[in-house]
């Protein structure tokens, strides 16, 4: 059993990926009110070697003795990856080893103001960043920042490493009917993602619960109306959840483990990891499947979200 790897994944964007965790849960330089993987417990920006390199290797070493390529790897998991600051080292590791196999950072973005962690990801192939708000206000109302992040700086780390990069960009925008859907955020937005002239816009929403009671998700309509307003060609909306079983990675002796353990008591996310031994990462993937088919739903309780089977 691996500590700091995870999957392979059905990942609706980057096919078989097998994840990287750099970082313990949940430490992140952001307490976004929708994160599926729950509270910040941890509130820094404090980057350090927070998992030794040397682990990392020596899991991803086994993994390539082991295991049939995946489609990428990916560098995402329970908290802000780039606050590790091997980052680096694991990359550069990857491209010595599996030259042929491409590398995404799943990244906040918020610590790319600092050059040194701009210059940690030139060796990934793709980066996706996320931007929720372009005001200082909604950035405080949807990712709840440290305190001493500001938007400017964020936007602008964003607008550098867009001119020192030289593989893909994919910006994802989480939208929050409420947050961040008025004519003045998506006017910002629109002017900062022009700044930052990413290849794709990814537009996301709500469709697990978020750390905030009544969180409600945009409607596909919603999100089309503002891809219209915006009026930008590489505008995406992110797919629905079902179309994951048509990846090759969805295996469904992992969405009947989850199905039996619920059936005998529910659970939250950290219990099924813990059960099943899977990372929470991989859980949330065929979780999102169950409730788009209904056949679970959620209870927020004191310890936290349970998960459990709907009785239709």
């Amino acid at each position: 059993m691996y500590h700091y790897l995870f999957g392979p994944v059905p990942s609706r964007r980057l096919g078989m990926s097998l994840g990287v965790d750099l970082v313990p849960k949940k430490i992140c330089s952001l307490d976004c009110v929708y994160c599926e993987v729950g509270k910040t417990t941890r509130l820094t920006l404090e980057r350090k070697e927070y998992i030794r390199f040397d682990k990392i290797k020596e899991e991803l070493t086994h993994y390539f003795n082991n295991h049939p390529d995946p489609d990428y790897i990916t560098f995402s998991g329970s908290g802000e990856p780039t606050l590790n600051t091997c980052i680096k080292d694991v990359l550069q590791f990857i491209k010595q080893n599996k030259p042929h196999i491409p590398t995404a950072v799943l990244t906040n973005g918020t610590l790319l103001y600092d050059k040194a962690v701009r210059d940690a990801l030139m060796d990934a192939d793709l980066v996706l960043p996320s931007l929720d708000s372009a005001t200082d206000e909604g950035f405080k109302k949807i990712n709840r920042p440290r305190e001493t992040l500001k938007i400017d700086p964020y936007i602008q780390g964003l607008v550098d490493f867009r001119q020192a990069f030289k593989g893909r960009i994919w910006l994802e925008i989480f939208i929050l009917p409420g947050y961040n859907d008025d004519e003045q955020e998506l006017t910002a937005l629109k002017n900062a993602i022009l700044r930052i002239r990413p290849d794709a816009v990814q537009l996301n929403t709500l469709d697990r619960p978020g750390t905030l009671e009544d969180l409600k998700g945009a409607t596909r309509k919603e999100l089309e109306r503002i891809r219209e307003f915006w009026g930008m060609d590489n505008i995406n909306i992110i797919a629905a959840f079902p179309q994951r079983k048509n990846i090759r990675s969805y295996r469904e002796d992992t969405e009947t483990a989850i199905m039996e353990t619920l059936l005998r008591r529910p659970c939250t996310l950290d219990d099924l990891s813990a059960l099943l031994g899977l990372h929470i990462n991989e859980i949330n993937k065929y979780l999102g499947v169950l409730e788009a088919e209904d056949k679970i739903e959620t209870a927020r309780q004191e310890r936290g979200i349970f998960y459990q089977k709907k009785n239709k």
